[in-house]
């Protein structure tokens, strides 16, 4: 099976995801790679329409999994609409804002998405949005989508075991 990592928007987060690769690679032959956003090396804004095109070329055909951190976490939205089919399981970390608008896209894009092949992990105290606000707003969306609490008040999600437990 293959592993798309799908990063937050700042370049420090290509670290968090190559240590996601380290840390995920370690038990599995499963290969494992990172969407490295086009604003990264180009000086461009972030392009959803761009960035999905380039994901799905990047995915191919195959069955994949998704994890996604922050900005991610809406990119993976607008993946499913086009390809809910290939995709095989999704994590879900540090969803950064919740909103009416970002509702909507959350609801329409996981509509026909089994529950049981999707989970969140949000930090307590995350700064962008708390762990609270993030379990109302799946909840709002389909209350059978588990979210794990994690005890961090930063936007960090280095929870790389239990990405591993669910993705395998």
């Amino acid at each position: 099976m293959r592993t798309i990592i799908l990063p937050g928007y700042s370049l420090h987060n290509k670290e968090w995801a190559e240590e996601a690769v380290k840390n995920l690679t370690i038990n599995t032959k499963d290969e494992i790679f990172i969407h490295e956003w086009r604003h990264w090396s180009k000086k461009a804004g972030l392009s959803i329409k761009y960035e999905v095109g380039k994901i799905v070329e990047e995915i191919g055909k195959d069955k994949v999994n998704i994890i996604a951190k922050s900005v991610g976490t809406m990119v993976t939205m607008h993946i499913l609409q086009r390809i809910g089919d290939r995709i095989e399981k999704i994590i879900l970390c540090g969803i950064p804002s919740v909103s009416t608008e970002r509702e909507k896209l959350f609801a329409s894009s996981l509509l026909a998405f089994p529950s049981e092949k999707i989970i969140c992990f949000q930090n307590k105290n995350d700064p962008f949005t708390s762990y609270k606000e993030v379990r109302k707003f799946m909840l709002g969306i389909n209350p059978k989508i588990k979210v794990f609490e994690k005890p961090r008040s930063d936007h960090h999600y280095p929870y790389y075991k239990d990405f591993q437990n669910f993705i395998s």
